[in-house]
C-alpha cells in the first residue's frame, strides 16, 4: 500500500515536470543569440556629448543600427574586449558595417575627459565614438538604462568603478531590440547584426 502511494506521488511528480517542460518548449522561440528585450523600457533619449565636441542623441543616428556599452578608459579588461569583440564582429559584416553606429558612454566622466576618450575608442575603431557628459547628465543616462555603476575605493585618492558591461543594440527606428552580454563571440554578435539590419 505504502508502495503504491509512493508510485503514485513518483508517477504525479514525473507529469508535473514534464507540465512544466511543457510549458517552456511553448515560450516564444528567437532567432537572435543576445537577450531580445523588444519593447522593453529602457533607452531614453541619451542626450550626450561626443569626444569630438557634438552633442549627440540617438535620433543623430536614425537609420543605422545603434550599439551602446557603458565603461571606462582605464578599465582593465572587459570594456577594452568588449570593444574589441564588436570591431571583429564589424569586420565580419563588410561593407555593411558602414550600417553599425558603436557608442561607448563613460561611467566616468571625472577622469574621461574629451581628449582621453578620443584617443582611447577610435583605437578599437575609427568609426566608433565615445560619449561623456557632466556627472548629474550621465546618472540619468544610466538611470534610464537600467546601469549600475559606482565608484569603488581602492587606494587613497584612487578607485576603480563597478558597472554593467552589456550592450545595449537598437535597430535603425531607434527601438530597443537586444542586450549582448560581455565576451559574446565576435560571430554571433554579427549573426544579431545581421538580422536587424535585414529585418
Amino acid at each position: 500500500m505504502i508502495r503504491s502511494a509512493l508510485a503514485r506521488l513518483a508517477c504525479a511528480a514525473t507529469l508535473a515536470c514534464a507540465a512544466l517542460l511543457a510549458a517552456c518548449d511553448s515560450s516564444p522561440r528567437t532567432p537572435f543569440k543576445g537577450i531580445d528585450v523588444t519593447g522593453a523600457p529602457m533607452g531614453g533619449e541619451l542626450r550626450l556629448t561626443d569626444h569630438n565636441g557634438k552633442p549627440r542623441t540617438l535620433a543623430d543616428f536614425r537609420g543605422k543600427i545603434v550599439a551602446i556599452t557603458f565603461g571606462y578608459t582605464q578599465c582593465p579588461d572587459v570594456c577594452p574586449t568588449t570593444l574589441s569583440d564588436w570591431n571583429k564582429a564589424l569586420k565580419l559584416l563588410g561593407q555593411d558595417a558602414s550600417r553599425v553606429q558603436m557608442l561607448f558612454v563613460t561611467v566616468d566622466p571625472k577622469r574621461d575627459k574629451p581628449e582621453l576618450l578620443k584617443e582611447y575608442v577610435p583605437a578599437f575603431n575609427p568609426t566608433f565614438l565615445g560619449l561623456y557628459g557632466s556627472e548629474a547628465d550621465t546618472h540619468k543616462v544610466e538611470q534610464d538604462f537600467k546601469v549600475y555603476a559606482q565608484e569603488k575605493p581602492t587606494t587613497p585618492g584612487h578607485y576603480i568603478m563597478e558597472h554593467d558591461a552589456r550592450t545595449y543594440v537598437f535597430d535603425a527606428n531607434g527601438k530597443v531590440r537586444l542586450v549582448e552580454a560581455p565576451g559574446t563571440a565576435p560571430d554571433a554578435i554579427a549573426s544579431d547584426l545581421r538580422l536587424l539590419l535585414n529585418g
